[in-house]
């Protein structure tokens, strides 16, 4: 697999429920530990104070990653990603 370095901004719509924010996000946290259970999350970091992430994801190359790796969030709806392959 490759590694690809992934900064991820997420900006909820205007209008959206708490309630719909909380689910997304439990469902996120799960979903992240799946990915890192089967490899494809290496690393998560999220700076203090910003209100993004950067993370080491690994895939056999950048289609299965935006597909079957970083589609499968249920937040990815809501997120901006700047790519970087290592």
């Amino acid at each position: 697999m490759r590694e690809f370095l992934v900064e991820i901004t997420t900006t909820v719509p205007e209008g959206t429920s708490r309630d719909e924010v909380d689910r997304r996000r439990a469902a996120e946290a799960v979903r992240a530990g799946e990915l890192a259970g089967t490899g494809h999350l290496a690393r998560l970091w999220r700076p203090v104070g910003e209100l993004r992430s950067i993370g080491v994801w690994r895939a056999a190359d950048e289609e299965e990653l935006h597909e079957k790796v970083l589609g499968t969030l249920p937040l990815r709806p809501w997120m901006s990603l700047t790519v970087t392959p290592l």
